[in-house]
């Protein structure tokens, strides 16, 4: 196995400073450990150049003795795994297409990562333990306004198929009554202009739910639950001790996913509910998970 992270700007041969410590753990745990350019397989045509440190299976990889120099290009192929920046579904198809051609293989294939990372993918699986949720294709505002009718007037939060902007809350998240037709939508505009170019699907409306206690993120591989950890928003509050897997558990395992995340916050009335599956590749490790038992957790079988 192979751990592939993001390649520091400033330095090409040597990981992204935030994937760092994973990076060592990895090849403490004797995984080989390559770079990848984010940059530039997020730009149009430029995945072939972004796995270019990636040497092909079955290469001599000029390995210099695990962390000697500090190098990580040129490791071996074989089956690999992806720890790093966000990528839309395609740059992934694309990033998984560039390794094939150097026979390297991503465990985690191009359409279980948009099953995973694009909420249409994955909510009508996890429908009886999620908030009840519409969305449109695009962002014009006559197929928002019908998402919203199906939903139901009452308090939504708003978000597109990969991301909510939870940090503007008031002005592009929540919106207190889909029936006021108007404000909802100017949230949706202000939602859709902070986005930007990363605007992703389309609106995705979610019915608000009063939780009382911060987000609990569950680390999946193949279908078990393998570390249990804080939000990386809120990394010292330590999940609840009474966190309660069993309704959720079946669920994920039917998705058939090899790694993925599940945020999940204790409800009002005291049931746990699904805020968010992501794709475990991309998902943002707490501070407070040590890096060493959390590439064990990512490698165990």
């Amino acid at each position: 196995m192979t751990l592939l992270v993001p390649a520091d700007p400033l330095r090409p041969r040597r990981p992204d400073e935030h994937f760092a410590a994973e990076a060592d753990a990895a090849r403490d745990a004797g995984l080989d450990v390559a770079v990848v350019d984010h940059d530039a397989l997020t730009s149009p045509d430029g995945a072939r150049r972004g796995v270019a440190r990636v040497k092909e299976s079955g290469k001599e990889s000029g390995k210099q003795g695990g962390k000697q120099g500090g190098r990580d290009d040129g490791e071996e192929g074989g089956k690999a795994v992806y720890r790093g920046w966000m990528l839309r579904a395609e740059q992934y198809a694309a990033f998984a297409g560039a390794l094939e051609d150097r026979d390297v293989t991503l465990r985690t294939d191009a359409a279980q990562y948009r099953r995973a990372h694009e909420l249409p993918g994955w909510y009508a699986a996890l429908a009886a333990v999620t908030p009840p949720t519409t969305w449109t294709v695009g962002d014009d505002r006559e197929a928002f306004e019908r998402a919203a009718c199906d939903l139901g007037p009452g308090p939504a939060v708003l978000r597109d198929y990969t991301k909510s902007m939870k940090h503007h809350w008031h002005e592009a998240a929540f919106i207190p009554d889909l029936a006021d037709a108007g404000a909802a939508w100017t949230v949706a505009s202000r939602f859709r202009e902070l986005r930007d170019d990363d605007f992703t699907g389309g609106f995705v409306l979610r019915r608000f739910e009063d939780l009382t206690k911060a987000e609990v993120r569950t680390w999946w591989v193949d279908g078990a639950c393998r570390l249990v950890g804080a939000h990386p928003d809120t990394p010292d509050e330590l999940p609840a001790a009474d966190l309660d897997l069993s309704a959720v558990a079946p669920l994920v395992a039917a998705l058939g996913l090899p790694f993925v995340t599940v945020d999940l916050a204790l409800r009002a009335d005291g049931v746990w509910r699904v805020i968010e599956l992501g794709d475990g590749q991309v998902s943002d490790r707490p501070t407070s998970i040590d890096p060493s038992p959390f590439i064990a957790a990512l490698v165990r079988s």
